[in-house]
């Protein structure tokens, strides 16, 4: 049994980062639709509950895509500027944490409670814990049935956002709902694989290193990053291996600098002179962690003996041994998968939509925003940075139609 006809100008598929923001500027008549319980869940748990919203130094570099130049006409046209003009509005307090990260100092959901604040204005609604059944275009747009309560819902739209996102966290109920149905509108989807996720390693091969962290630069043929590293009882975790994975493929070497920062070759060749009788592992333990210095006794390639004198190395034994430090390499068995990943990496072709209102060149009033673009962003605030900027250029140019 299906309701009564229900007619609105646009229905947004997502109460996520970009769905909202789409929302609050799509001129009203809009009914956004959601599967939770709550609007914004990843906002409410990123950045450890207190949301990364934006990043001080958001720049199209920062982003990857099959078309590196599709986002920035979105983003010179929404910039984190304005978005820090919009928390400020609504009087959310904010700190940068580091390297141009911006949270509040409170919590998520001030972020959730601002965007379903700035729906309400705008004159949206919010359908939560509702399914998508059937999606079809008709001759004014397109009609959805949608399940709520336990009923069916026949609704028709000028204008249909996908805004559900990508597969990362399915814990959360993340599908892809949105690349289903781009393709059924014949839409291209790229290849989409975990992107912004640890490294696993085979048969626990840093487990005795678990919870050991340190400042590293991480690198392969095509980034590098410089930032933390944290062992896990699973492999390579932290900030630095977060960011290289979107860069790695299958099978692919990593580099892993273990001191980035610190002239190690000067140190112990200055300490050889000064207490040759110490061991090499007694010196190196000033710079990295303990249980690392004692992990590499074993790790490190032969003829690089952490328990010798350092009285007893040559300039080229020890120059050796920092070529080590600072050029380990290693190569992940693979990564913990969708399972942890913060984002997607590929999604909706971007040769499919104009980069301009985000809109399907080929089905008009068929929008695509935020991660389900083949779009995605570093690690730090860079994706919620696209999701607000991709959600404005939909919103802005679904209400310039009205």
């Amino acid at each position: 049994m299906v309701d009564a006809l229900m007619q609105v100008n646009t229905v947004i598929l997502g109460a996520g980062a970009a769905g909202m923001m789409c929302a609050a500027h799509s001129g009203g008549s809009t009914l956004v639709v959601d599967h939770a319980k709550a609007p914004g869940e990843k906002i409410r748990i990123s950045g450890g509950g207190r949301c990364n919203f934006t990043n001080l130094y958001a720049e199209p570099s920062n982003y990857l895509s099959g078309n590196p130049h599709f986002c920035k006409s979105a983003m010179a046209r929404y910039t984190q500027w304005d978005f820090i003009s919009l928390v400020d509005r609504h009087g959310i307090a904010w700190h940068e944490k580091t390297l141009g990260q911006l949270f509040c100092d409170g919590s998520a959901k001030q972020i959730v409670s601002m965007l379903t604040t700035e729906m309400a204005q705008a004159g949206a609604d919010l359908w939560l814990q509702t399914s998508v059944g059937a999606v079809e275009q008709t001759d004014d747009g397109f009609a959805l049935t949608l399940t709520k309560d336990g009923k069916d819902h026949r609704v028709t739209c000028r204008n249909l956002v996908l805004a559900t996102g990508g597969k990362s966290i399915p814990k959360m109920g993340a599908t892809g709902l949105a690349y289903d149905i781009a393709r059924q509108f014949a839409l291209p989807v790229t290849d989409t694989r975990p992107g912004l996720v640890p490294f696993t390693f085979p048969e626990g091969r840093f487990s005795a290193l678990a919870g050991v962290s340190l400042p590293a630069r991480l690198s392969n043929a095509r980034a590098s990053f410089d930032e933390a590293l944290l062992f896990t009882h699973r492999g390579l975790s932290g900030p630095a291996v977060l960011q290289l994975s979107s860069y790695w493929h299958e099978g692919e070497e990593i580099t892993v600098n273990l001191a980035p920062e610190s002239d190690i070759f000067a140190a112990l060749r200055s300490q050889r002179q000064i207490a040759g009788k110490r061991a090499i592992a007694t010196e190196l333990a000033r710079y990295l962690p303990a249980r690392l210095v004692d992990y590499l006794k074993e790790a490190l390639a032969p003829g690089c003996d952490l328990t010798a004198r350092l009285a007893d190395q040559s300039d080229a034994a020890l120059q050796a041994l920092c070529d080590q430090l600072s050029q380990w390499q290693l190569t992940p068995g693979g990564t913990e998968g969708y399972r942890t990943a913060e984002v997607t990496l590929g999604g909706i072709d971007t040769d499919a939509l104009s980069s301009k209102n985000m809109q399907a060149k080929s089905r008009p009033g068929l929008y695509a925003i935020g991660e389900a673009v083949d779009v995605t962003g570093w690690l730090g605030g860079y994706n919620f940075q696209w999701a607000w900027a991709s959600g404005h250029a939909a919103g802005t140019a679904i209400a310039a139609t009205r």
